[in-house]
């Protein structure tokens, strides 16, 4: 049997631990602390038509065709753990200003050029806003509904996960790697997220840190929106996520390296910023505050592809790592049988000049 070592237990890392050993591999996850990282601190959101804009075609067909692949692969996951990862439905961007809402025009546009037409995105009035979430502050001026964008719980998937490798025999070494030379193994997948150019330098992957805020309900509060809520407000990126307890609120991005410390002034400018799109927040329970490393590229693509004969990389997919799941499923196992998918064509590293086929220890 052929054996796989894939390095990093996040939902990359297992999702393709999973469906490598479901295909017939002899699979060892190596990870100290797996599902513990940016996987753990996530939003969830299922979002590419959402964050679109003009001049990123690549990364929005990229996200688009991952998102296609999500009713199937949550079904799996269904099937095999009964565990339904969903915890909405659609996403609903909203504008404050005049300038934010000419923005939504901006990527409907955009979106509506270049996904497929099962994709396209509905410009909403104020009454509109307000008639599909009430809870909204009333300072809304506009909305832009993505009804084929959900969301996903990401702890319940990363026990979900977790699961599914147990059932196929998946080994689980929970030990860090400090050079894939010493794995012996058929194959190596290097799914560590943005520690990847630790174990392979010169790969075009940086952490980017980001805190989000877990809220939870309390009784006689108003209840959370049942779909994702995203904004901007004085000009930072902000998202609500629904769970079955609250709400997820995110995120910060800061250049900071690896610091994973969260900040007062991250976790104020959160506060503020959700209670100016949903004012209720403020009678919600501060559950948690947490921060995790994302791992970005210079194009915002992920880096899915051949890094040697023996190495592939699954890295690099930034805020889209829970979206990215399915399609870079898809596209390593079609790696690991030396092919390539077509999907997947513009994630390939090669793209970048600071990238480095040559061989050696790492």
């Amino acid at each position: 049997m052929r054996t796989l070592a894939v390095v990093g237990g996040g939902v990359i890392g297992s999702a393709v631990a999973w469906c490598a050993a479901e295909a017939g591999w002899d699979v060892t996850i190596f990870d100290p602390a797996p599902g513990s990282g940016a996987s753990w601190v996530a939003g969830g959101m299922l979002a590419p038509l959402s964050e679109a804009w003009p001049g990123e075609g690549e990364a929005l067909e990229f996200g688009a065709a991952s998102l296609d692949r999500w009713p199937r692969f949550a079904a799996r996951i269904e099937a095999a753990t009964g565990i339904s990862v969903f915890v909405a439905a659609e996403t609903l961007t909203v504008a404050l200003d005049a300038a934010d809402a000419a923005d939504l025009r901006t990527i409907a546009e955009f979106v509506g050029e270049h996904a497929p037409l099962t994709h396209r995105l509905r410009l909403l009035n104020r009454a509109e806003v307000r008639a599909a979430e009430s809870g909204l502050a009333r300072t809304v001026r506009a909305g832009l509904l993505a009804s084929t964008e959900p969301a996903v719980d990401n702890r319940l998937l990363v026990g979900a996960l977790r699961q599914c490798c147990e059932q196929v025999g998946v080994h689980m070494a929970a030990e860090a790697v400090e050079t894939v030379d010493n794995l012996d193994f058929d194959r190596v997948v290097l799914a560590t997220g943005a520690a990847a150019a630790r174990l392979w330098p010169g790969l075009a992957v940086r952490p980017v840190k980001g805190e989000i805020l877990r809220l939870r309900h309390r009784p006689g509060a108003p209840p959370p929106p049942r779909r994702v809520i995203r904004a901007r407000v004085h000009g930072r990126p902000l998202y609500l996520v629904p769970r079955g307890d609250g709400i997820v609120v995110g995120a910060t991005q800061y250049e900071a390296g690896f610091d994973t410390a969260v900040t007062v002034a991250g976790v104020r400018d959160l506060i503020a910023d959700a209670e100016a799109v949903l004012p209720a927040l403020g009678e919600y329970e501060l559950a948690e505050a947490s921060a995790g490393s994302r791992p970005v590229t210079p194009d915002n693509l992920p880096l899915i592809g051949r890094l040697d004969d023996r190495v592939v990389a699954a890295t690099g997919h930034g805020r889209n790592g829970i979206l990215g799941v399915p399609l870079t499923v898809d596209a390593v196992l079609a790696l690991l049988a030396d092919e390539v998918l077509s999907e997947a064509k513009a994630a390939d590293p090669e793209r970048f000049s600071t990238y480095s086929l040559s061989g050696g220890s790492r």
